[in-house]
């Protein structure tokens, strides 16, 4: 009698993560995952893409990112609660799936937590590499939690940044940061400092990313703090009611975006008149728009994730 195989579904919790971190180093992995997303970011138009489905609330948010590229499907649960911190928890805890589109198998059930700080950094600095001018080698950062380490490897390895500057309404979560940065920064020949300010943190740096965990409309960078050839990174405006950027700075700048109707209701955007000119980034990758063209412009990467970077990590 035939019977049929049973699904094999490889299950990766977040042990397994950690240790395959941890064995093949992070600065590679950013790497595989960067190379991933370069690849799927190319053949952009060959994903059914939607924005993602959120469930808001006084403390935060839980989110469905679902996409398909016709051959695999995947979707990303994921929240984001600020006050998690002060329960022991982290702000952000995230799974996911990847499945086969002709018969729906799940092949990979995975954590997604430590994943998506993985992906987003990575995505950071694959943006950059485009928008940031070459010579970059300073960045400031804002807001030091979890994310800001990801970022800042990201960086140092994938865009040879050798100076951060660091801020956070919290000193202590700062020089945390920088605890935890020290044996980076001798394997990379860099160096951080711990800044008393924004403006401060912000002076002279090429590359400034922001990365703040508060849901609430706030103007972290303003326009007066912004120099001429800065890439700005922003990031932590990433759901609706949760902005980082002075609007003055958007206008000052030519603005790239993953997913234009998604990042309309949840980042930067969702300050700007419904008619404000924004570039999707694939297009840059394609060769039908272009990134930065001057070395004195200010480009912004206003990012908010997207469920084609979750594929590409599920994938990778």
């Amino acid at each position: 009698m035939k019977t049929e195989s049973s699904v094999q579904t490889q299950f990766l919790s977040a042990e397994t993560v950690a240790h395959l971190v941890k064995t093949l180093g992070i600065a590679d992995c950013l790497r595989g995952v960067a190379e991933y997303l370069h690849v799927d970011y190319l053949r952009w138009e060959a994903f059914d893409k939607s924005a993602r489905v959120a469930s808001h609330s006084d403390d935060g948010v839980i989110e469905l990112m679902p996409i398909s590229d016709g051959a695999h499907y995947t979707f990303k649960y994921v929240n984001g609660h600020p006050k998690n911190t002060a329960l022991g928890l982290p702000t952000v805890m995230a799974f996911g799936v990847l499945a086969r589109v002709d018969t729906g198998a799940p092949e990979v059930l995975s954590e997604l937590t430590l994943t998506t700080a993985l992906r987003t950094a990575a995505t950071s600095a694959m943006v950059a590499r485009q928008l940031a001018r070459p010579d970059s080698r300073c960045m400031a950062l804002i807001g030091n939690g979890s994310q800001s380490e990801f970022q800042a490897l990201a960086f140092m390895a994938l865009l040879g940044v050798r100076e951060l500057r660091l801020f956070d309404i919290d000193p202590a979560t700062s020089h945390k940061l920088l605890r935890n940065l020290e044996p980076f920064l001798h394997e990379f020949g860099a160096t951080a400092h711990v800044l008393p300010s924004v403006q401060e943190a912000v002076r002279r740096a090429d590359i400034v990313t922001t990365v703040t965990a508060d849901k609430a409309y706030a103007t972290i960078l303003h326009a007066s703090m912004v120099e001429p050839g800065m890439h700005i990174n922003a990031v932590g405006g990433d759901c609706p009611g949760k902005t980082e950027l002075e609007a003055a700075v958007l206008q000052r700048a030519q603005v790239f975006v993953e997913y234009e109707p998604q990042t309309r209701i949840e980042g930067e955007l969702q300050q700007m008149p419904a008619d404000f000119a924004v570039t999707e980034f694939w297009r840059v990758l394609q060769g039908q728009a272009a990134g930065r063209t001057a070395a004195q412009q200010i480009t912004v990467f206003d990012s908010v994730g997207f469920a084609l970077e979750d594929y590409s990590a599920l994938r990778c």
